[in-house]
């Protein structure tokens, strides 16, 4: 029989309101998982926050992190895939956050360790809240300015603020088809980010990578967002929870029941074991 690889977000999608999966989601999941199951989640979130709010998840799976700029071992935290700014793209960014008087963060490798990076005192209400909910992370690398701010092999700038303000980044990199930008407001919050990946860092060509890694014949996949679109492309099914925008309702094979309802699971129990013949 086929092998599927189902693929799902996570905020807003697999996570409910308390950025956790359910107890009745875990259960599902990883009971489909150990029998037999193909599984992961792909989303924008670090390896570090996603297993914050993926706890109790099986992690066995590779998991695709930073909107498809890392594949990663879960268990381990081994990079099975990565995607890069050149030195050439990193330099043009720090031209163009400069002209647009934006202090981003940065993800980078320093010295081989992940870090992410910011100008102290510069922070907004959006940031700051970010940064709060990652006490603690060894990756948080506060700096004094914007020479010390871009250093390091770099591969994902997040830019948090009002829709006006990041409006002119968004024009920029949108136009540059070295990078590739999103911006969509925060879920449950009225700040908006605007996000810049390398052009191959894209949720679509990660999963296309763990496609062939294991051997898979199809793919199955849930979402929310609009830049879910890509992903729900590159599908053989599409299924957007209900709480989705209707740009991706619009581009799905179907509607489940919301992130609150435990939508993802209550779909995969329903139908892997109907169409895998699990054991």
């Amino acid at each position: 029989m086929e092998r599927i690889l189902y693929v799902s977000d996570l905020d807003g999608t697999l996570l409910n309101r308390s950025d956790r999966i359910s107890p009745k989601s875990l259960d599902i999941i990883n009971g489909l998982v150990e029998k037999g199951m193909l599984f992961t989640y792909a989303t924008a979130r670090s390896l570090v926050s996603a297993s914050v709010v993926t706890k109790g998840l099986s992690a066995r799976i590779p998991v695709i992190a930073y909107n498809g700029a890392f594949i990663f071992q879960a268990s381990t935290g081994e990079v099975l895939s990565q995607e890069g700014f050149s030195g050439e793209e990193m330099a043009q960014a720090e031209k163009a956050f400069g002209q647009c008087g934006i202090s981003p963060l940065v993800y980078s490798f320093i010295q081989g360790e992940e870090k992410l990076s910011w100008i102290a005192g510069e922070e907004n209400d959006g940031i700051r809240r970010y940064l709060g909910n990652r006490k603690g992370d060894r990756r948080l690398r506060p700096v004094a300015g914007r020479e010390e701010l871009y250093q390091g092999e770099m591969f994902y700038f997040t830019c948090i603020g009002e829709q006006e303000e990041l409006w002119p980044v968004y024009d920029i990199f949108s136009k540059d088809s070295r990078y590739r930008c999103t911006i969509q407001q925060e879920l449950y919050r009225p700040e908006y980010w605007c996000e810049i990946m390398p052009a191959n860092a894209t949720k679509a060509k990660a999963i296309a990578k763990l496609k062939e890694l294991w051997g898979c014949g199809r793919v199955i996949s849930f979402g929310d967002a609009v830049n879910d679109i890509p992903m729900f492309e590159i599908s053989d099914e599409a299924y957007a929870v209900e709480n989705a925008v209707e740009e991706l309702k619009a581009a799905a094979t179907g509607i489940i029941g919301s992130n609150e309802e435990d939508g993802v699971a209550k779909w995969l129990e329903e139908h892997v074991r109907a169409n895998e013949k699990l054991g």
